[in-house]
């Protein structure tokens, strides 16, 4: 089996270098590879570099992340998670290939406090969110036999993440202010591509599980639950931290004005995605303390 990987280089790309090779010939590339192009802003030359590899499975990890900047570069980020994509899925039904792709609970508008399913009605408030939701809709209808998976709050090792800024902070100063009225679940890049892996070996054998799946670690929390956790971690693991626990106080959204407007609600129900592919997805604090002893060495 031949697998081609678009986005090798950001985070999900990275852990999905490790999980997808034991599957078969993996092609990984990126929007700076020299042989083959991989560059999403350039959606006329993808389809040719799917026809020249031939791949039984595609994997797209690469998109627009952006989500303030997108405010301002409303058509390079629809051709990032929107056109291209589409172009690539397009691609993928031609030469008889799976597609994966991956989306976000950017998607819907964020009201309400119940879990959102893959069946409820979208309502994004962003161009981020409004693009992806573009890019779902273009594989879906261009290639039949996909997997998409919405996540949020993604973070790894490797790289800036929420949890670093954190524990900066942390040692800077002697007070914090975060957000505590978003509600979702942080998850690890590694969680997303090891389940990634799993689905595919799975929907190869029966076709019938392609589909829509939410894919996010178990649980949920705040912004300030989250750098709550991740503090004390640190602290309990004798990283010299200078803000006290009573000092991390929480605040609303709107103390944080940004172009791009977040979902206040971003949980999603994961239950079609563990029926379908029997997995039970761990608790968010699981992959996060995981996270914290690899980057606390």
């Amino acid at each position: 089996m031949k697998l081609l990987l678009l986005g090798k280089g950001g985070q999900v790309g990275w852990e999905l270098q490790r999980s997808l090779a034991p599957l078969g010939e993996l092609v990984a590339l990126d929007f700076d590879s020299a042989e083959l192009h991989a560059d999403f802003s350039r959606p006329e030359l993808l389809a040719d570099t799917v026809r020249k590899v031939r791949p039984d499975v595609i994997v797209n990890a690469s998109a627009h992340t952006a989500v303030d900047k997108a405010e301002s570069e409303p058509e390079f980020a629809r051709t990032l998670n929107a056109t291209s994509p589409g172009v690539v899925a397009q691609a993928a039904h031609e030469v008889g290939a799976l597609m994966v792709h991956y989306s976000t609970d950017y998607v819907f508008d964020g009201s309400g406090s119940a879990p959102r399913t893959e069946d409820d009605p979208t309502g994004p408030l962003s161009v981020y969110g409004r693009t992806k939701l573009e890019g779902e809709q273009l594989v879906a209808q261009a290639c039949p036999r996909h997997l998409i998976f919405r996540t949020s709050w993604v973070y790894a090792a490797r790289g800036g993440n929420f949890a670093k800024t954190m524990l900066r902070l942390a040692k800077e100063r002697e007070r914090l202010t975060v957000i505590d009225d978003q509600f979702g679940a942080p998850t690890g890049a590694e969680l997303l591509a090891d389940v990634t892996a799993h689905a595919i070996r799975a929907t190869l054998t029966d076709p019938g599980k392609a589909g829509l799946y939410h894919l996010v670690a178990g649980g949920e929390t705040t912004w300030h639950g989250y750098a709550r956790f991740v503090i004390e971690h640190a602290r309990a693991a004798g990283v010299d931290i200078k803000v006290a626990a009573d000092a991390i106080a929480p605040v609303p959204t709107t103390d944080f004005p940004t172009p791009a407007q977040r979902p206040l609600n971003s949980r999603l129900n994961t239950t079609k995605l563990q029926s379908a592919f029997g997995l039970v997805l761990p608790a968010w604090q699981t992959g996060v303390a995981r996270m914290l002893q690899e980057t606390l060495g």
